[in-house]
C-alpha cells in the first residue's frame, strides 16, 4: 500500500539538501519497488513570501493527510525584522504543535570514516553512538505567558514560562524506555532539578515511569553537568531524556562529537507513529545556493523515515549502508573535509549516495 510523504523545503539550503533526499526516495521508488506518493508545500520564510505566514493552513492540512512529513529548514536574516510571531520559527513550532509531535528522537553516532573530523581526541571519543530524545511541543519555547512588556520605569522586559504537565512527562519518558529497550538498556534524564520546579516535578515523573521498565538503568544528571559530561566522557551516555530547551542545546553539542552538524538527522514523532523528519542544523543563508552544503543529515532523516513513519526497514538499511560506503569511499563535502579525502559539491554527495545504493 502505497504511503504519502510531505515535502517542505523550507529557506536557506533546504531545498539544495531536500533535493538530494528526493533523489534517493525516486531510486528507491525506480529500482527497489518503494511505493510512496509525494507532494510539496510551503514553510517557514518561503510560506511568508507566498501567503504572509510562516505556517499556511494548506500546509498543515497536507501535514495531517500525509504518513510522514520531509522538512529542509526554516529562517534567515531575511525576516529577523518581521513581527515575531509571524518569523519562520513560528511556522516549525506550530506545525510540531500541529501534528502533536512531541518526541524528538536525534541520533549523534560518529562514523568511523569520520573519526578524525570530530572535535575530541579518538581515545576520549571512542564508539559514539547516542539517542538524545528530546520532549519537543511543551517545555520554555511553547508556556504562556510570554512576550515582551514595558515596566513602570519605563523598561522593558522579556519573558517566558517554562511550564510541563505529569502527562506530557509520562509520555516522553515512554519513548525514551522504549528507545532504550531496544539498545543498550540505559537512561540518563536531564534535568535542572536543584534550581527549576518544572524540572523537579519532571525528575518525579521520570523516576516513577521507570518503574515500568526494570530491564532499564535510571540515572539523573543537571544540565550543567551532562554538558560537561558529553565532552568529558561521552561513551557512558546510550538515551539521554531531557526537557525541548535542554535536547535542543544538548544535541546541537553532540553534533560537534560526530564532525559536523550536517551530519546529524532527527525524527519528531506523535503517538501514532506519524513523523517530521529533518536535519538538526539550520537554514544556513550564508552558503545557501553555493551547491556545497552538506545533505547527510537530510538523507539520514530521510532513513529514518523511512524506519519509523513507513514500516520499510529494508530501505532505511539500504540508504544509511549506502551513505557510510560512500564515506568510505573518501567523498566528503566542505564541512567535513579532511586531507587526503575527495572535496565534492551537494549534489555530487546526493549522486553518490544513489549510485551507491
Amino acid at each position: 500500500m502505497s504511503k504519502s510523504v510531505l515535502i517542505l523545503p523550507g529557506d536557506g539550503i533546504g531545498p539544495e539538501i531536500v533535493t538530494e533526499a528526493e533523489k534517493v526516495l525516486n531510486a528507491l521508488v525506480e529500482n527497489r519497488g518503494l511505493e510512496i506518493s509525494t507532494e510539496q508545500g510551503l514553510i517557514g520564510g518561503s510560506a511568508i513570501d507566498e501567503t504572509g505566514v510562516p505556517l499556511p493552513d494548506e500546509t498543515l492540512a497536507m501535514g495531517k493527510q500525509s504518513d510522514a512529513v520531509l522538512l529542509g529548514a526554516v529562517g534567515g536574516p531575511k525576516w529577523d525584522k518581521i513581527e515575531r510571531s509571524l518569523r519562520p520559527e513560528r511556522g516549525l513550532l506550530a506545525i510540531r504543535a500541529g501534528l502533536d509531535l512531541y518526541a524528538n528522537l536525534r541520533p549523534a553516532i560518529l562514523y568511523k570514516e569520520l573519526a578524525e573530523a570530530s572535535s575530541l581526541k579518538p581515545e576520549v571519543i571512542g564508539a559514539l553512538d547516542i539517542m538524545i530524545v528530546r520532549e519537543l511541543t511543551g517545555g520554555i519555547y511553547f508556556g504562556q505567558p510570554r512576550g515582551i512588556r514595558t515596566l513602570d520605569d519605563g523598561q522593558r522586559e522579556g519573558f517566558n514560562t517554562l511550564v510541563y504537565k505529569e502527562s506530557e512527562i509520562e509520555r516522553i519518558a515512554h519513548t525514551a524506555f522504549d528507545v532504550a529497550m531496544k539498545r543498550n538498556k540505559k537512561v540518563c534524564s536531564v534535568d535542572k532539578a536543584n534550581v527549576l520546579e518544572a524540572t523537579e516535578l519532571w525528575r518525579e515523573v521520570v523516576t516513577r515511569v521507570a518503574k515500568d521498565y526494570p530491564e532499564v538503568s535510571l540515572e539523573h544528571m543537571y544540565v550543567d553537568n551532562a554538558a560537561m559530561q558529553l565532552v568529558r566522557a561521552p561513551g557512558q551516555f546510550d538515551v539521554i531524556v531531557t526537557t525541548n530547551m535542554f535536547g535542543d542545546i544538548l544535541s546541537d553539542l553532540a553534533s560537534m562529537l560526530t564532525g559536523s552538524i550536517g551530519m546529524l538527522p532527527s525524527a519528531s514523532l506523535n503517538a501514532e507513529g506519524q513523523g517530521m523528519y529533518e536535519p538538526i542544523h539550520g537554514s544556513a543563508p550564508d552558503i545557501a545556493g553555493q551547491n556545497i552544503a552538506n545533505p547527510l543529515a537530510t538523507i539520514i532523516s530521510t532513513a529514518m523515515m523511512l524506519r519509523y513513519s513507513l514500516a520499510e526497514v529494508a530501505q532505511a538499511d539500504r540508504v544509511e549502508q549506502a551513505v557510510q560506503k560512500v564515506l568510505a569511499s573518501g567523498l566528503r563535502t566542505a564541512d567535513i573535509v579532511s586531507e587526503g579525502m575527495t572535496r565534492v559539491s551537494t549534489s555530487e554527495m546526493g549522486d553518490a549516495v544513489v549510485a551507491a545504493l
